[in-house]
Formats: C-alpha cells, sequence, structure tokens
C-alpha cells in the first residue's frame, strides 16, 4: 500500500506523542491541517453531524488541541461589558476617512477609534482560562483561571485577548500569551511553572496572534512588537529562557516591526529549522537561534505562517506579496533578483500570490490559497503554475484557514458558513454548511471528528451512520 505524504506526517506525528490520534498545536502535527480519511464529516449545520457542542463563555480565537481524548482551549472573559467581534477587511479604514472629512484633528481621530474599534488596558479587566474537555462528549473536566487583571496591551476588536493557541507534547499544555507570558499545565491542571514576559508594545494596540511552537524540549515564541523584535526558546520542563536572539527586520520605507505570524519547525530531510515570517523578511534560524537564511519580499503587516508539504517550505508574505516555496539546505540570502522568479533553493516564487489573513493549506498535489475576501487560488506544489483563481459563493469574509480531507477543500467564513471546494485542478463549488455563528478560529481534525470554534460555542462535527 502507498501512503500519501500526508498519511506519512500524521503517522509520525502520532509515533511522536503515542497511539492516541491528537491535534498538538496551530493547524495540526504537520502545520498543514489535511488529512487522509473517508470517515470525516462533509456536510453539517447546527444541528445536522453535530456529536455535541459545548458553551465557550468569553472571547478568544484559539484554536481548539487535542491529546488522547481530551481538547483545550482557551479563552478570556471581561468583567463587565466587552466590545463585540467585527467581521470584514476593512477594520477603521473608512471610518478614519469619514472623520477626516469632518476636520477633525489625528488626536480626535485616534480618540474615536479607541472608541469604536479599540480595547485598550485600562479599559477592561479580564479573566483568563484554559478549559480542559471531554473529546468524546463535551463535557467539562476542568478549568483554571491562568491570569486576572489590565491585560498587557489593547485589542482592535476584530482580534480577540487570547488569539495564541496553546501547544502540547502529550503530556503537559502550554499557553503563551504574547507580552503577558508563558504557562505550563499538566493534563490533571496542576500549574506546573510560569514564567512572566515584558509587556511590548504593538502597533496602534491592534493586539496579539503568533501561538508557541515546539521543537524537542524547546518551546518557541516569537515576538515581533514596536520595541524590539525577537525569537525566543524555553525550557519546556522549567520555563526558563534558553535563548533569546534579537531581530531588526521591517520593509524598507515603514517603520512597522509588528507581526503575527507563527513559527513553523520545519523538520526536513537535512536538518530541523525554526522557520519565521516578520515585516519585510522570512528568516530560518537553527534550533540554537543562530540565523541559517532569509528571503526579503513579505509584507509589513505578517500574519499567515509558514508550513510544508512534499520536501517543499511555503512562505506566504502577506497581501499581494510574495509566495515562494523553499528547498531543504538553503543558506544565506535567498532574495531572488529583480524579474527572477527561482534561484538554487527557491523552487517557485509568486511575486503576488501571498494573502493578508488564512494560511495556505497544501493537499493532492495543489496548494490551496484563500484571500480574506473569499477568493481561492489553486497553486501546482511543485512548479507553482497556477490551476484556477476563483470567488467562492456571493461574499464573505474570511479569517480561519482552510482545511482538507476527503477530497475536498473548506473554507470556513467570518460568518460560519464552510464552503467545500472539490479538490483539483479546477474549481468546483459542492456545498456550503452554515453554523450561523461568527467564527475566525482555525479548526482542528481528530480521528472521525472535527472540531470548529464559533464566537460563543465549541463543536464536534461527526458523521452520523
Amino acid at each position: 500500500m502507498r501512503l500519501s505524504h500526508t498519511s506519512i506526517a500524521v503517522a509520525l506525528a502520532a509515533m511522536a506523542f503515542g497511539s492516541e490520534p491528537k491535534w498538538p498545536g496551530f493547524r495540526g502535527p504537520s502545520a498543514n491541517p489535511s488529512v487522509d480519511s473517508g470517515k470525516l464529516p462533509e456536510r453539517w449545520s447546527s444541528t445536522e453531524n453535530i456529536e455535541w457542542s459545548a458553551p465557550v463563555p468569553g472571547l478568544g480565537w484559539s484554536s481548539p488541541i487535542v491529546t488522547g481524548n481530551t481538547v483545550f482551549l482557551t479563552s478570556v472573559t471581561t468583567e463587565g461589558k466587552a466590545k463585540q467581534p467585527q467581521t470584514g477587511t476593512e477594520y477603521s479604514n473608512e471610518y478614519v476617512a469619514e472623520l477626516m472629512k469632518q476636520g477633525l484633528s489625528e488626536k480626535e481621530v485616534l480618540d474615536r477609534l479607541n472608541t469604536r474599534d479599540f480595547e485598550l488596558p485600562a479599559e477592561v479587566t479580564l479573566h483568563y482560562f484554559l478549559y480542559s474537555i471531554k473529546l468524546k462528549s463535551g463535557k467539562l473536566n476542568w478549568k483554571r483561571e491562568f491570569y486576572y487583571g489590565h491585560p498587557p496591551g489593547g485589542r482592535h476588536r476584530k482580534n480577540s485577548f487570547c488569539s495564541e493557541t496553546p501547544v502540547t507534547d502529550g503530556k503537559r499544555v502550554y499557553v503563551y500569551i504574547t507580552n503577558l507570558g508563558l504557562f505550563a499545565y499538566d493534563l490533571k491542571g496542576n500549574q506546573i511553572w510560569h514564567t512572566a514576559l515584558e509587556a511590548m508594545p504593538i502597533i496602534l494596540d491592534f493586539g496579539t496572534a503568533s501561538s508557541p511552537a515546539l521543537a524537542g524540549d524547546l518551546l518557541i515564541i516569537v515576538n515581533d512588537n514596536e520595541k524590539q523584535q525577537f525569537i525566543a526558546a524555553f525550557d519546556k520542563n522549567t520555563g526558563k529562557q534558553v535563548w533569546r536572539t534579537d531581530r531588526q527586520i521591517l520593509v524598507p520605507g515603514s517603520d512597522r516591526r509588528s507581526g503575527w505570524s507563527t513559527p513553523y519547525i520545519w523538520k526536513n530531510a537535512k536538518r530541523t529549522e525554526i522557520v519565521t515570517i516578520g515585516p519585510g523578511l522570512a528568516i530560518s534560524y537553527d534550533t540554537d537561534g543562530k540565523e541559517l537564511w532569509r528571503i526579503a519580499g513579505m509584507s509589513a503587516m505578517p500574519i499567515p505562517s509558514p508550513s510544508a508539504y512534499d520536501g517543499f517550505l511555503y512562505l506566504n508574505g502577506g497581501k499581494g506579496k510574495a509566495l515562494a516555496a523553499i528547498k531543504p539546505g538553503a543558506s544565506g540570502d535567498l532574495t531572488t533578483p529583480d524579474g527572477a522568479k527561482a534561484n538554487e533553493y527557491v523552487a517557485w516564487l509568486q511575486p503576488k500570490g501571498g494573502t493578508y489573513l488564512p494560511t495556505q493549506v497544501a493537499y493532492n498535489g495543489g496548494l490551496y490559497v484563500l484571500t480574506e475576501t473569499g477568493i481561492l487560488s489553486r497553486y501546482d506544489a511543485k512548479t507553482g503554475a497556477l490551476s484556477y483563481r476563483s470567488r467562492i459563493g456571493s461574499g464573505g469574509d474570511f479569517t480561519s484557514s482552510p482545511w482538507a480531507y476527503n477530497g475536498n477543500i473548506f473554507c470556513l467564513s467570518e460568518e460560519g458558513k464552510t464552503f467545500v471546494v472539490a479538490a483539483g485542478e479546477k474549481f468546483d463549488l459542492l456545498h456550503s454548511n452554515d453554523l450561523g455563528e461568527m467564527a475566525l478560529a482555525s479548526p482542528a481534525i481528530v480521528g472521525k471528528r472535527l472540531l470548529l470554534r464559533t464566537e460563543t460555542r465549541l463543536y464536534s462535527i461527526r458523521q452520523k451512520h
């Protein structure tokens, strides 16, 4: 029997964590949420193929993670009334233009923005929780409050105060809130250690989102902020910092230094790399924090994360920026000369193939890239040739990353509707599944279950036979 590359990646992950199926961190064991299974659900609604749903108090856009028969999830509740989430991608641009036409000063404009679109630290008192939920029933095992008080920074109401997804090694759960700290819990809910971190300013108080990653015994974080960007590694057993490498990266002509991309641990045939995307640059480090290579062409507002498939690393540079496939073993500056799309280590490059919010997914030889406005593009994963570019449905806004199984690509809109597209070289929209509630978190895929988080609930979606 011939196994696909996806099957091999999932099998290796299962061997590393034990026999039970698991989803250890953001976007799964291979950071490429594609699974080979004929028993996962393709149709659902708020009542159809719902095994269970569990209420999740508060607000958070972190993804569920799974080890053994337990789901872990974070959320934040607010004392008093929190500003409600916002769908869409225009954020405050139109509102700013409207205020400028009224002749308001810059300070007056910022005051109005803070009142309407932002929650600032002094305005809210928060309770941060880690939830342990039974995978088979949705019932609560336990919850732990790991922080109480004012947040370390503000947030735009499109974001949440806990958008970072935890990570687990099967023995402990590691929670990271940028500019607040790291928290380690065992599976019974006992806090093992806590490491406080200095609060760094994020541009315009937009909030944070970069999730942690595990590289052996190292817990890796990236903090691209307006004061001092850095990548750091902590001992997962003690919480003590092992190394820290400061970063000095920004787009030429811009002073923006903040980023939201999650680091990716790329275990390729030649070595293990920690791949990061920051403002203007993607940089890869070895597990000692030393730079291996870099490539320019990334956005000033980096959000999508790196991923790998079938021997290539994929970099999504952000809206209107580069989409590139990188070969293992690179060193130095990989930036291509003007007009060139490839070199020794850049297998292919699409200069404007990047997207603003969702991260790409590779599946069955294709790389599927989704824009925040619902345009799906398919590229040949090996050559970068564009197969199609097509709008999904009649509209919608997208933040959640697409995923794949059963020969289909799934694209979840912020309005809670999942569009199902047949995988292949021609665009074929099959149907859509509507949960009827806002959704920005990326899902988890575990065995026969799809775990999908909406604004107020966590759903276990499972096909009924």
